[in-house]
């Protein structure tokens, strides 16, 4: 110190008091330094090593694609997909840097220079548009690493746990790397994370195909995404595009005139949401989720931890034919409105379940609300009582959704109207699921249809089972049966009646097949023996419970239409069974392979020789029986195979067909079985299942990219074989004179007539000797 101040402050430092006030805050001024240092220390000691920041992952959606690469759908819990900086638009990039660090390129991490400008513009001047005090990459640090809660002076300290951090990031990530890491993990309100799931969600775009006013949209929800939603505050969102707009022009990115004639632009959104309901294929994704999950509990990662589905940006690879799938779910949509309307004419006035109240309480207990309530110990008249109140809700309808103010209880009456679906589509030679759709609207009706869990009954559709297994066990197709009501004494006096209780004559296999006789079809599995068909439909891929009775013979078991077309698959596949495979391969987030399929062997199920006997005697029903209407009404021409089936009371509709390239199964029928059409020309399967499969079939034809498939033919039989079928179908019974000239034979008129929906009227007298037989 110079004299002169030493001569002039002697007399205060000589002065006690004030040594000991400096002597304080000398010693202050030191723990406090010191305080800091170790408080950066702790906090230091705290943040993320090198190692763990080069291992910065987002929680990121997985997602599913068809087999012709086609985004099926995701699974998520935070919606969120990642981007490559190269899939950025530039005015994205430029928006970003001008709104929320316009040093970006020229700091560590930590802008001293930026936080004075927001100190002074901010602070003092409140001005909007001075931009973040954190740098971009403190935010991602601050994005990925939630801020913790400390004892004191949480906010400083997490502070200086991103500003240390953000400094470690920029040493192990490039700027490129960081905006990236950052557009890929903010986020920007309405579950939508990251900037390619917000683009599509905003803009239906993706982020390479923003332009400069969008891009300024998503930049600007940064600052509160809630705040400047565009789809909720549409005002307030075009002020802050503009704030950001103006930006790009103080950063030199954009000129006055440009930004002024953006500025002057309306706000244009087009609000595009993705759940796990809507998209193709909704009940598919979801047997696949759940197949998935358990995937990877039993696939661990090389370093031991499991796979998440829903985080760990999965990519899932099937054989679901986008194409196909659009085309089934519209097939079923177009018949099920017409057959809706029917079943809604058919019950008017009245409710499809009469005086049996057991229809709505039993629907009533397998709700998730009835279920909640129950879980929350609310008694039964508790539960009554929520259930009898009247709320708003919103009902599914085939003409749109409908807002309403109504009681549980009443759209659950509501709801037992409804018929439901089911299809599924394979390729017989791979097994290969192309189609799968589970119910008619996957929001309100989860219960699927498809999957192998749910089993209904089968009906004439197993039939065909029946008469494989005879002909393996060595019956003739041209031997003779006679159509007569029989007791079976060992079974229980078992007495299997035709469907409309007519009978006489006799038919060959075919023939019987063709027009569905029920009393030729109990004959036969007793005779080649009830054993030999369960043992050969366990080998056609039929895994559900099937009683030794011959009733099994008329289809009482209950099957899941997968394990039918499974079944059906073997006769198209001339008797060779692949087992139906939906899931090809997975990549993780890298693009790395971690499962493929590896296609076992086909299994021979069933003789070749038979199958295609089977396939000729079903091209028979769909020609001349009980799937005519495919060639009468639809106007197939090519080679169709197939079998319909009417299960009790009309209680579920089957058709499977197969061509030589698919086989289709469809299922149709009321959630409660103890619902449904009161008349069997209504509710046969001819009615409710065979027109969706006819729909499907004709979309799928007419697709050019389906063209090879179109004409295919099936493989032809041996000349043994065809020797083999050559016999009537059917034979009249012997009558009198008198019959013949004047009688009414109404079983052959039965069996010579156009089958389906329309009668002919019977001959009579003379006429009758003249009738063309099969």
């Amino acid at each position: 110190m110079p004299p002169f101040f030493q001569e002039k402050l002697k007399p205060f430092l000589n002065r006690t008091w004030i040594r000991r006030m400096l002597w304080t805050a000398a010693v202050l001024m030191v723990l406090f330094v010191a305080a800091l240092t170790s408080l950066y220390g702790y906090v230091a000691s705290k943040v993320p090593s090198a190692e763990e920041l080069k291992k910065i992952k987002n929680h990121t959606a997985s997602e599913v694609y068809s087999a012709d690469g086609v985004l099926l759908g995701k699974y998520f819990i935070y919606e969120r997909s990642n981007v490559a900086y190269q899939e950025i638009s530039p005015d994205l990039i430029h928006a970003l840097i001008a709104t929320e660090d316009a040093r970006f390129y020229e700091h560590g991490g930590i802008d001293a220079v930026g936080m004075l400008r927001v100190l002074v513009k901010s602070i003092l001047l409140r001005k909007e548009n001075s931009g973040g005090g954190s740098t971009i990459s403190q935010q991602l640090i601050k994005n990925i690493f939630p801020r913790r809660r400390y004892a004191f002076f949480s906010l400083p300290l997490n502070k200086l746990r991103e500003a240390i951090t953000a400094k470690k990031l920029e040493t192990v990530f490039n700027k490129e790397q960081i905006l990236t890491l950052y557009l890929n993990t903010v986020p920007f309100g309405d579950n939508a994370y990251g900037i390619k799931v917000a683009a599509k969600r905003f803009f239906d775009k993706t982020p390479a195909q923003l332009n400069i006013q969008e891009a300024a949209v998503l930049v600007g929800m940064l600052k509160a995404p809630t705040s400047y939603n565009p789809r909720q505050h549409a005002e307030r969102s075009k002020g802050r595009r503009n704030v950001v707009l103006e930006q790009l022009y103080k950063s030199e990115y954009l000129t006055q005139e440009k930004a002024d004639s953006l500025k002057a632009l309306p706000l244009i959104v087009h609000y595009t949401v993705e759940n796990h309901h809507e998209g193709l294929a909704p009940y598919f994704r979801e047997q696949l989720r759940q197949d998935l999950v358990t995937w990877c509990t039993e696939h661990p990662k090389e370093d031991g931890t499991e796979y998440n589905l829903y985080t760990d940006g999965l990519k899932v690879y099937t054989t679901i034919d986008s194409r196909m799938q659009r085309y089934a779910e519209e097939a079923v949509k177009e018949h099920l409105t017409i057959l809706q309307r029917q079943f809604f004419e058919h019950w008017k006035g009245q409710v499809p379940w009469g005086k049996n109240k057991a229809v709505i309480s039993d629907a009533m207990k397998r709700s998730d609300h009835y279920r909640a309530l129950k879980e929350e110990g609310l008694s039964e008249k508790e539960i009554l009582e929520v259930f009898n109140k009247s709320v708003p809700m919103k009902l599914f309808s085939w003409s749109g959704d409908k807002e309403v103010t109504i009681s549980p209880i009443d759209s659950i009456k509501y709801y037992q109207y409804f018929l439901q679906a089911g299809l599924l589509a394979l390729a017989p030679e791979s097994g290969y699921v192309k189609a799968w759709v589970g119910g008619i609207e996957h929001e309100y009706f989860q219960y699927d249809h498809v999957n192998i869990h749910t089993k209904r009954q089968v009906g004439s559709t197993f039939k065909p089972i029946v008469y494989a297994s005879a002909l393996e066990q060595g019956i003739a197709p041209c031997e003779r049966f006679t159509d007569e009501k029989k007791t079976y004494e060992e079974f229980d006096g078992w007495s299997p009646g035709n469907s409309e209780e007519e009978y006489g004559g006799t038919y060959s296999m075919e023939g019987a097949l063709t027009k569905s006789v029920n009393t030729v079809s109990a004959e036969l599995i007793i005779r080649s023996g009830i054993q030999n068909t369960i043992r050969l439909a366990r080998r056609m891929g039929i895994e559900s419970e099937l009683e030794p009775i011959p009733s099994l013979a008329l289809g009482s078991a209950d099957v899941s239409l997968m394990e039918m077309v499974d079944a059906y698959a073997v006769f198209a596949n001339e008797g060779m069974r692949n087992e139906p495979v939906y899931l090809m391969r997975i990549t993780d987030k890298y693009d790395k392979e971690i499962f493929r399929y590896k296609q076992p062997k086909p299994k021979r199920a069933l003789s070749a020789e038979n199958s295609k006997l089977l396939t000729h005697m079903l091209q028979n029903v769909v020609n001349a029986g009980t799937g005519s209407s495919l060639r009468t009404v639809y106007g197939f021409r090519g080679d169709i195979a197939g079998k319909t089936g009417t299960t009790q009371s009309q209680a579920d509709g089957w058709f499977i067909g197969y061509t030589p390239y698919l086989v289709t199964g469809v299922w149709v029928g009321a959630e409660d079985r103890r619902v449904h059409f009161r008349s069997l020309a209504l509710g046969k399967g001819a009615a409710t299942a065979l027109p969706v499969w006819a729909k499907f079939i004709a979309k799928v034809n007419k697709d050019p990219a389906f063209q090879s498939m179109r004409n295919n033919s099936f493989a032809p039989l041996s000349a043994a074989a065809l020797a083999s079928l050559d016999c009537a179908s059917y034979e009249e019974p012997k009558r009198s004179v008198w019959d013949k000239l004047f009688g009414r034979n109404k079983k052959e008129e039965k069996n010579n007539k156009d089958t389906g929906d329309k009668k002919e009227k019977p001959r009579r007298g003379l006429r009758g000797l003249f009738r063309r037989r099969e």
